[in-house]
Order: structure tokens, then sequence, then C-alpha cells
């Protein structure tokens, strides 16, 4: 019988034989190496019989999982792990059918130490560039797997933290198997990324929450090597680098679907964290996508709490910030109207109390302070944004701002809320910070481009408003327009300076950019500077500023027309204080003192002329010792010591205009014009921008029309119009057409039905009437003109005409203009 069983066992296919001497009789001897180099040579030599290799270790496995004998399971896949690396030919699909089969087996087992073995041999495989795609093969059954892996709660933490290691592993390697073979199964399908990027950020979240028990350096350095966060980083970011453009949003919906799932938003950093991965990981071009998204998704909050919406712009920020290679896209304009609507809405919300506009029960109570910092981090966000943008596109989305400001009367465009007043100022004054952080740091070297028409004069309108607040944030926009050269710091303090070279201020040369500015708009700044000065409800913030206006003016666009100009409005400032008309307030008068004192000091220092600097110090020196309250060390410190009333204000306190006009004329400046004292000139704009009702703007304009008048004493009172009036001429109106189309039809029958003759004499009638017109004012314009002082006779008995000069003529009333 043994002489049978041995003949029987010699039967046997050489390819059994050859993968039954790799398996040891006691499997802690581990594989048989010479005999597992044979069954190597012999797949090399035979590669037809490769997946019946395969086939056959697959069953013997299978056999050995089922009898709990794994010693021999192991030795079962480590022969595998070695066919594979070392057989790279066409038949090796076949071979990977039985291979993977293994691996699936491993993997349902619910002993841990398998399905890290299965997973370890199924990353080898991964690794592995086959030479032929597949068309049949799947990785549904792996990607839910290594998922639920990465998702373990096995008892002992060690051996949890090791599946969840080898799930991450088995997902890494699902995609570098798939991600490059056009003919797999679409790893970027939404069916694959809902499970794949869950996990990942799964095990992200719990290695953060990990890392908050901070334990000791000695431990953490073993700690961290089996720590599944930095492998699952890795693999993330490996996830992303691969995607292309049209796979970007399918690797970042799931991401934001976990956010919401586990209240993720309102912590913020997790969140963060999750972005900057993305951000850094993700191909730069595709970044606009990333923010597209994320601003997709904050519309789609608009009605979640304060705390969720500020957390996505919170990230908004972030991905801002990296994005700051210009990568935002060509969504630009898109990224500033969604956060400037969600602006727009939390102010909605803060004022009427609840996020659908009612008080019914059941509805969300809204947090005022809540929604405060959410709009502060949407102003933030909004600046952020403007940084990463050139030049030219900041200046359009500075005018794509300005042109949601609502204004009072004008834009009828703005959402009507119960609190119609206070819901305007607060939207005119968070756009308004918008501003404030889109410009700041903005830097041009043409002013004509950086503030132009259709930027600047709405944006002055508003210096005239009485909210001091919407004054206040007007002027710090034009600071940050203005200054190019960083000198605004220098200048933010009012005060009287001795020697301005401490200050070390920058000054270039005025460019011929800038001289045409400064034509074109000089006169507007001046007049809202004086306008500034005149509102009872500036405060110290406000002369500071309007003090650092005028500095910038002097230092950054003056020429000697705008040095005059300006040293003019600096006294017309001190008339206006002077003046008891405006009915300005003590502490106003003073302040508006101080601050032309300071600004002659500063020009007459930059001007250089000694005896205008000797003047200017003359009067500061008397008004040290009769007027302290005139000067701004006392009148802008915190409680200013100020008289009861300023009565007595003149002599040697006051700047002459004439001893200024004197002396820089001397210097060679325009005498007539420092002699001339600056008016503000009030425009329409000016006269309308506080009316209340059009009924006031129409009677202005007639109170004007009849004022302008040269001889409204010779007009005839306008008639009375009624009902009776009206109707008349509309019956008067139609009459009139009636007889004016019977008229026409008349000429086109004459001129149809009428003999030759007729119409011939009729058209030579209307040319001589013609002719006889142009003789007569032939004759008028060759003959001289009667002389206003008559004619006087010559010599010879004939009237000769005496000419007169043309400035001695008396002309009527309407040429004149």
């Amino acid at each position: 019988m043994t002489g049978v069983c041995g003949c029987c066992g010699a039967l046997r296919p050489r390819y059994k034989r050859l993968v039954d001497n790799i398996f040891p009789e006691d499997p802690e001897d581990g594989l048989v190496k010479a005999n597992m180099e044979k069954l190597t040579f012999y797949a090399l030599s035979a590669p037809e019989k490769l997946d019946r290799i395969g086939a056959y270790l697959s069953e013997r496995l299978s056999r050995d999982v089922a009898r709990h004998r794994y010693g021999y399971v192991c030795i079962a896949m480590e022969a595998l792990d070695q066919l594979l690396m070392a057989c790279h030919c066409q038949s090796i699909n076949l071979f990977v059918e039985s291979f993977l089969k293994m691996v699936r087996k491993l993997l349902e087992s619910d002993k841990p130490n398998l399905q890290i073995l299965g997973t370890n041999s199924f990353v080898k495989f991964a690794n592995i560039e086959e030479d032929t795609p597949s068309y049949h093969r799947s990785y549904d059954f792996f990607v839910s797997r290594f998922s639920e892996m990465c998702h373990s709660n096995y008892e002992d933490p060690d051996i949890r933290t090791k599946i969840r290691m080898a799930g991450i592993k088995g997902l890494q390697g699902v995609v570098r198997k798939t991600v490059n073979d056009e003919l797999q199964a679409n790893i970027w399908d939404p069916q694959h990324m809902d499970k794949i990027v869950p996990s990942l950020l799964f095990n992200l979240q719990s290695g953060e929450r990990t890392e908050s028990r901070s334990p000791s350096p000695l431990q953490a350095s073993e700690k961290e090597k089996e720590s599944p966060v930095e492998l699952t980083e890795r693999c993330f970011r490996e996830l992303l680098g691969r995607a292309a453009y049209g796979n970007i949003k399918n690797a970042v919906t799931p991401v934001l679907m976990h956010l919401d799932n586990h209240s993720l938003w309102e912590g913020k950093t997790f969140a963060v964290r999750c972005f900057k991965i993305i951000m850094y990981s993700i191909q730069s071009q595709h970044s606009h996508l990333v923010i597209q998204q994320l601003l997709g998704h904050l519309d789609a909050n608009s009605k979640n709490s304060a705390k969720v919406r500020a957390g996505i712009v919170e990230v908004l920020l972030e991905a801002a910030a990296i994005a700051a290679s210009g990568s935002v896209g060509p969504t630009v304009l898109e990224v500033f109207n969604t956060l400037l609507r969600q602006l727009r809405l939390s102010v909605d919300y803060e004022l009427t109390g609840s996020y659908d506009g009612s008080t019914n029960i059941g509805t969300k109570i809204i947090k005022a302070h809540e929604e405060r910092q959410l709009q502060e981090a949407v102003i933030t966000t909004i600046g952020s944004f403007a940084n990463t943008l050139p030049t030219y596109q900041r200046s359009e989305v500075m005018l794509f701002i300005m042109g949601k400001i609502p204004v009072p009367g004008v834009n009828l465009t703005l959402p009507s809320t119960e609190s119609e007043p206070e819901g305007t100022r607060m939207i005119q004054v968070m756009l308004l910070k918008s501003l404030v952080q889109v410009t700041a740091g903005f830097q041009t070297t043409n002013m004509l481009t950086a503030l132009p028409s259709s930027f600047l004069e709405p944006l002055l309108s508003f210096s005239q408003t009485d909210d001091p607040e919407v004054r206040l944030l007007v002027l710090q926009i034009l600071l940050s327009l203005i200054d190019r050269h960083d000198n605004r710091p220098k200048l933010s303090k009012i005060s009287i300076i001795s020697d301005i070279s401490v200050l070390k201020l920058k000054v270039d040369k005025c460019s011929r950019q800038d001289n045409l500015f400064m034509k074109k708009h000089g006169q507007q700044l001046y007049r809202h500077i004086y306008l500034g000065c005149k509102e009872e409800s500036s405060g110290q913030q406000h002369y500071e500023t309007l003090y650092t206006l005028l500095g910038l003016l002097s230092v950054e666009l003056a020429n000697e027309e705008v040095v005059v100009d300006l040293i003019r409005l600096a006294l017309a400032l001190q008339d206006l204080a002077l003046s008891t008309d405006e009915g300005l307030p003590v502490y106003n008068r003073c302040a508006v003192h101080a601050l032309s004192a300071a600004y002659l000091n500063l020009i007459c220092q930059l001007t250089t002329v000694p005896a205008f600097c000797q003047h200017i110090h003359e009067v500061i020196e008397v008004r040290q010792k009769e007027g302290p309250y005139l000067l701004p060390e006392d009148v802008f410190i915190e409680n200013p010591k100020l008289p009861s009333s300023l009565q007595k204000v003149e002599g040697g306190v006051l700047f002459l205009q004439s001893k200024i006009t004197e002396v820089l004329g001397g210097s060679g400046y325009n005498t007539e014009r420092l002699a001339t004292p600056y008016i503000p000139q009030y425009t329409d704009e000016d006269r309308l921008s506080k009316r209340k009702s059009i009924g006031e703007t129409i009677s202005l304009q007639v109170e004007v029309e009849s004022r302008n008048s040269p001889e409204k004493e010779e007009r005839t009172p306008a008639e009375e119009i009624t009902f009776e009036t009206l109707k008349n001429a509309i019956v008067d109106s139609v009459g009139m057409e009636e007889q004016e189309r019977e008229r026409r039809r008349q000429v086109v029958e004459k001129f149809q039905k009428a003999p030759f003759e007729e119409i011939a004499a009729h058209c030579g009638a209307r040319a001589t009437m013609l002719q006889s017109k142009l003789n007569q004012i032939f004759e008028i314009t060759i003959r001289p003109p009667p002389s206003p002082s008559g004619t006087i006779s010559s010599g010879y008995g004939q009237s000769q005409s005496r000419s007169v000069p043309i400035y001695e003529m008396k002309f009527p009333d309407l040429c004149v203009y």
C-alpha cells in the first residue's frame, strides 16, 4: 500500500508538489526557502501555470483558516507575496484574482492578526506596477472593509491602533492601485469618497483628542511612531495630491459633510486644520475650486447658528491666506458678493432677533454678541481676500463694495427690515469697515486710478452724514488710499512739533498724475475737511484723523498751488472756530483752533520759509502763555481744561492771513491767491446730501432759479393750473393732431394731382422769398452797426459813425454771463 500511495503522490501535478513542498511539517519553522526558490523558478519558466498555483494556494489557505492553522496561513501569504514580487508578466492578472480572493478571506476574519496580515499583503500588491490593465477587477469590498477597520473599536487600545493603521494603509493602497488605471472603477466617485474621506478624518480627529492629553516626552517618542495620525495625514495628502480638476469637488464634499454631521465648525481648530491640509495638498491652480465650495457651503448654512457660520468664515480666511498666489480664480467678485450677502443677513438677524423674521415659538433665538463676532470675522476675511489680489482687481472690489452701500432715498434695492433706519446705518458701517480692510496697505503710483470719480464721490458723500462713526470710517479709507509711503503712523497724533525732522517723513516729488488728481478732486477734499470740522458730533478721533489727512495731502500730493490752498484752508478753519454763527460747542471750537495751529506748524516747516515759520511759532508761543486751550496738548487729552466761552480770542493768539501772504509772497508764492480767503464751494451734492424729501429738492431748485433770474420783476405770474385747464389742453392737442393730419393729406394730394406748371410756380415763389430774406441778412451784416453813442457829422456835412470801444458799449442783460 505504501508503494501505491507513493505512486499516486508522484502522479500529482508538478505545481502542486512544488507548492506542498514549501510548507514545513512544523509551521514555526517558517517557509522552506529552498523549495520556495524552486517554485518561483517554475512559475517564471511556465507563467501559464501561475493561475493554477494561485488557485491551489488559495484552496490551502482557506482550509488552514477554517482549521485555525494560522502558522500555515502566514506561510501561504508569504509565498504569495514573493510570487507577486517576482512574476511581472502578462499572466499575472489571473494570479491576482486568486491573491485578492485570499486577502479578502483574511480581511473577513474576526482575528486582528489575520486582518493585519491580509492588509500588509494588499499594500505590497498595491505598490506593484502592472504591465497590463485589468478589465474586471473590483475593489469595492476593499474600500468598505478598510474604511470599517479605520473605525475599529477593539477593546485593547494597542490592537485597536494597529487595526486602524492597517485600515489607513489599505485605503492608501486602494488609491494608489486605482487612481492611475482608467479601466478601473473610478475611486473618485461619491460612493467611494463618502467612505474613504470620513474614515481618514475620523482618525485625524481621534488623534487630535489623544494628543490633547499631552503624554510625557519619554512616552511620546515611542507612541508617536505607532499613532495613526501622521499616517492618516500622509494618506490624506496623497489622496488630494492625486486629485485632478474634475475630482476636487468629490474629495471636498465629504469633508464638509463630516464637519457638519459632527458639529466641528464651532471648534474651528479641527476644521481649519483639515482645510490647511487640503489647500497645501491640492495643485495650486485648483485652489479657487475649494474656495468656491466653501462659499456655497456658507450660503447653504445661512440660517444656521452664528458659530457655525463664523467657523466656515474662519476656514475661508485661512484658505484665502494659503491661496495668496492669486489663484482666487475667475470668481473674485462672487467671493465678495457672498461675504457681503452674509454680512447683510447677519445684520438683519441681529435686528429682527430670529432667522425667519418672526418671533414664533420654536424659532431659534439669535444671540447678538455671536452675530457681532461673525460680522467681524466676515470683515477680516474680506480684507484677507483683498490682500491676495493684484492692484487692478482690488480697485474693482472697492468699486463693487461701494456700489453695495445703501444710500437712504437713493438706493431702492435695500431689504425691508423692521427697523429700517438702524438697519441701513448698520449695513453702511459694516460695508465701510470692509472697505477699510480692503484698502489697508493698498499701494498705487497713480491716484487717478486708485481713487476714480465713481469711487471718490460716493465715498465723500458719506462724510457729510450725521453719524460720526460713518464719517470716521470714510476718513480712514481716504488715509489708506492716499498714504503711499507709510507716513500715516507718524502723523496720527496731533501735537506741536518744534522740529518735524524727528518724524522722518518720506516726501517724494509730486508726479504729473498726482497734479492732475489734485486739480480734479482737490476742491472736493478741502470742502469735506472743512465740513468735517464743522460737525458738532465730531470728537477727538475725528480731529486727529482730519489732521492726518491734511498732513498726508501735504506730504504725498502737494505742489505749490496745493500748499497755498491748504494754508488758506487752515486759516478758514480758524475763522470757522471764531465764528459764533455756526453754533459750535466750546470744545469743538477749541479743537478746530488746535487743529489749525498744529497743521500750520507742520506746513510751515515743510515749506521751509523762515519768516513763515517765525510767525507761526510766535503765535504758538503767545497761545502757550495766554490761551493754552487753543493748542492740541491741552485740548486732545482725557479731561481738557476749557473756558466757559470763547469771546476774547483776538490779537496775538491768531494767525494773520495778511502776514502769511506777505512772507510767502516774498518767497515766490501766489500772493493774490493767498490773500483770497478760502470759501467752501457748496455744490448741488452738498445741498441735497441731507435732504428730507423730494418736495424740498423741488422747492430748492425753484428757489435757485428765481434767485439767479436777472429779470425776475418782469416775469408774469404763472398761470393757475386746474382740472379744466388740463382737460382743455388734452382736447386741444387732439384737435391739433387732426388738423395737422388733414394738412399733410392735402399737400400730398396737391403734389400728386396738380399740373407741373402750378407746382413749379409754387416752388419758385418760395425760393424768391428765401432769397429776399437772405439779402436782408447780408445787408445788415455788411453795414456798420449803429453806434450806442450816436453819429458824428464830418466836415463835408456827411454823417460818419464814431467807433466806440467794446467795454463802453451797452449790451442787453441776456447777452452778459
